[in-house]
């Protein structure tokens, strides 16, 4: 019997089983594991693969190599902190500050496997999915879809649906969920929670909204790139875009989902949250008044736990013409740094001084966000 949710839901056990041991017998998609090889016996590992007996240890056996792969490729150190403020027997509603298409909730499940549970669904929008192979993978991996397209009738009914879907997982399959923050990456560093993704967990139950969205504890995610993922994409992205929408080719999301996890990050840190707090909302204010509060609430906890590093700082000093955070790197980092963005800016179609100046903002934009939080609660 077909179930109203059969189109954006991950598989479940059975079906994850079922398509494992059909994936991991086609030899072409086999052969596309070869890139592996430098650091991963793929036939050893299509056997331990081929004995996983439950859900659980085929995420741990691929998966969890799969991150694990990229992360010893591309970073040069990960951190990872805030396990002790959830309880991992109970359901949660992660939203994080969104820099990488893949990697932000692939670090969320490499904490998790690290503490020995499983992934949590995460959000994914089906416009990234561009071959059946990746939706595939996708939801044998508790991926569940944001539909996109369409008109807009079947846009505000895919809204509830997910809605829907996202209170069925937490309250009645008991399986969290992760989803970003907004509708796409953050461009220009500058992390900010879209207050429709709140609204859109209210459609599903609109009387009793705020209740279940305590219900739901919403627990906000922060991840900090040293080297932030598609820099020079996203710059010329934003220069692009300064006169006229910008209209992505074929082809480009798969170009940043590919960049994203093989380019170089350094250093990573990600920090789990608290669960949000509702005790100070008024009763009296209005439902958006109080999503917006919510919203700023995440955004604080996100500004707080965001890792600057010496090139965030370097950043806003070049962009400030200031020393202002000059012992918070060396001469030698800086011209690390700045070497580095030279590189990144030479984009055919955009001069060099306007990438400068996007990629500079991409990279001092936390530092902004962390010093004018900490005024604000000064001020208070």
């Amino acid at each position: 019997m077909k179930n109203r949710f059969d189109n954006i839901r991950p598989y479940t056990e059975k079906e994850t089983l079922e398509a494992v041991s059909k994936l991991f017998a086609n030899p072409e998609f086999i052969q596309q594991l070869s890139i592996f090889n430098d650091k991963i016996k793929v036939k050893e590992w299509v056997k331990e693969v081929f004995a996983c007996k439950s859900e659980y240890d085929f995420h741990i056996t691929f998966a969890g190599r799969v991150f694990n792969y990229f992360i010893e490729k591309t970073c040069t150190k990960t951190h990872y902190s805030g396990f002790e403020n959830i309880d991992p027997k109970k359901q949660y509603f992660f939203i994080g500050n969104h820099r990488d298409i893949i990697l932000d909730s692939g670090f969320l499940q490499t904490y998790f496997f690290k503490n020995g549970y499983d992934e949590t669904r995460s959000a994914i929008g089906d416009n990234l999915l561009a071959t059946p192979l990746f939706v595939e993978i996708a939801r044998m991996h508790k991926m569940l879809l944001v539909l996109r397209s369409g008109t807009l009738k079947e846009k505000i009914a895919n809204t509830h649906l997910l809605s829907e879907y996202i209170h069925h997982s937490i309250f009645e399959e008991k399986e969290s969920v992760w989803i970003a923050q907004g509708n796409g990456r953050t461009k220009n560093g500058d992390d900010k929670t879209q207050q429709g993704i709140l609204k859109m967990l209210t459609l599903a139950d609109p009387e009793n909204a705020m209740l279940k969205l305590q219900r739901m504890q919403i627990t906000p995610v922060t991840i900090s790139y040293q080297y932030e993922p598609c820099d020079h994409l996203k710059a010329r992205e934003l220069a692009l875009s300064e006169k006229t929408p910008y209209k992505k080719q074929p082809g480009e999301d798969i170009k940043s989902i590919f960049d994203g996890v093989t380019g170089f990050k350094g250093e990573v840190h990600f920090v789990i949250g608290m669960p949000l707090q509702y005790d100070y909302i008024p009763q009296e204010l209005s439902l958006n008044d109080k999503l917006a509060l919510l919203c700023e609430q995440i955004d604080n906890q996100i500004y707080e736990n965001y890792f600057l590093y010496p090139q965030n700082y370097i950043a806003i000093d070049i962009l400030n013409s200031s020393p202002k955070f000059s012992n918070k790197y060396t001469e030698d980092e800086k011209i690390a740094f700045v070497n580095y963005l030279n590189k990144k800016s030479i984009i055919q179609d955009v001069n060099k001084e306007k990438m400068m100046k996007y990629l500079l903002d991409i990279y001092a934009n936390p530092v902004r966000n962390k010093f004018d939080m900490k005024k604000e609660k000064n001020t208070v």
